[in-house]
């Protein structure tokens, strides 16, 4: 059955494009909204023949991934960002298909475009550990020259060598290309964000990005703490755009689509403007004594019960 879903991957169209919008938008004023969209039209579980992974390419070594909506609901977006000496992968996915192949032909891709014939290594890390973020994560266990950070944050510190979690920031060098680490919790315990300073890319994971923004009640004061850290640490950082790890509005504001919905028709564009982060930060100020669901154009907050101990590392449907 492994060896049929391989073949069924393989077999898989898989895209790949290099929208001129991001080079362009790259050099245009930051931390304002986008008038173009930043990437091609992404799979949207519109159409039965769609491939069942999507890869644009953000510049000549960072490639945004996004899963097939057909294979999961959640349609997760997986991160590659090459540098010199090594390639971080941020998530595995949602599960329903391999991951690696679609991995793996991009890094071939990449290292013979470079000319490099030499192993490069690949760390594989999650914005944060729930279920649809890491459930790819078995496909690289045996991957030679692979690192799997661990789940939890204590685990997620250890590796980003974080003293002082989730109040320090630290840079992790690619080679060439020094990412910052931000731990984030709130959403989930081991949440990060990852900026990148080549790109001046923010990739929130779940504590932002155009959809539904739970948070567990309990949990509500350590999100905004996070979100004010987040603020702090980039405003004078000129934040290009914001890339999350779902899109679940519409293009409609304050319109989300409903829960496991198995198509995204006239979908919310990826990139958020830093603005939104900033209107994060006042909602999650102004909620912080009572949390409540509170609409916005492009986000919803979204408050939850508190996650039961024994379900923390794969909560159950919706919260991510």
């Amino acid at each position: 059955m492994a060896f049929l879903r391989t073949l069924a991957v393989l077999a898989a169209a898989i895209t790949l494009a290099a929208p001129a919008a991001a080079l362009a938008q790259a050099q245009a004023p930051t931390q304002a909204k986008a008038k173009t969209p930043l990437f091609e039209p992404w799979i949207d579980g519109t159409s039965h023949t769609e491939p069942r992974m999507q890869v644009q390419r953000y510049d000549a070594d960072t490639y945004v991934i996004r899963q097939s909506i057909r294979t999961n609901f959640e349609g997760p977006f997986l991160y590659l960002l090459f540098g010199r000496d090594r390639v971080l992968l941020l998530d595995t996915g949602a599960g329903g298909l391999l991951v690696r192949p679609t991995i793996d032909r991009v890094i071939a891709d990449w290292c013979a475009e470079h000319h490099r014939t030499a192993p490069l290594p690949l760390v594989v890390a999650h914005s944060h550990s729930h279920g649809d973020h890491r459930a790819g994560d078995v496909e690289f266990k045996d991957r030679p020259d692979t690192v799997i950070v661990g789940w939890t944050a204590p685990e997620v510190a250890a590796f980003f060598k974080i003293a002082d979690w989730p109040h320090d920031v630290v840079k992790f060098d690619l080679g060439g290309r020094v990412l910052d680490i931000i731990p984030t919790p709130g959403h989930h315990p081991s949440h990060i964000m990852v900026f990148d300073e080549r790109t001046r890319l923010l990739l929130s994971g779940d504590t932002l990005y155009p959809g539904r923004l739970y948070v567990p009640l309990d949990q509500f004061g350590v999100y905004r703490d996070s979100i004010d850290r987040v603020v702090a640490f980039t405003k004078t950082r000129r934040v290009s755009h914001i890339l999350g790890a779902h899109i679940e509005m519409t293009t409609t504001p304050g319109k989300d689509f409903p829960f496991e919905a198995p198509g995204h028709p006239d979908e919310h564009a990826l990139e958020l403007p830093y603005s939104d982060l900033l209107e994060l930060q006042a909602a999650a100020q102004k909620l912080a004594d009572k949390p409540a669901y509170d609409k916005h154009n492009d986000f919803i907050v979204f408050p939850l019960p508190p996650t039961p101990p024994a379900k923390a590392a794969s909560p159950a449907q919706p919260a991510k």
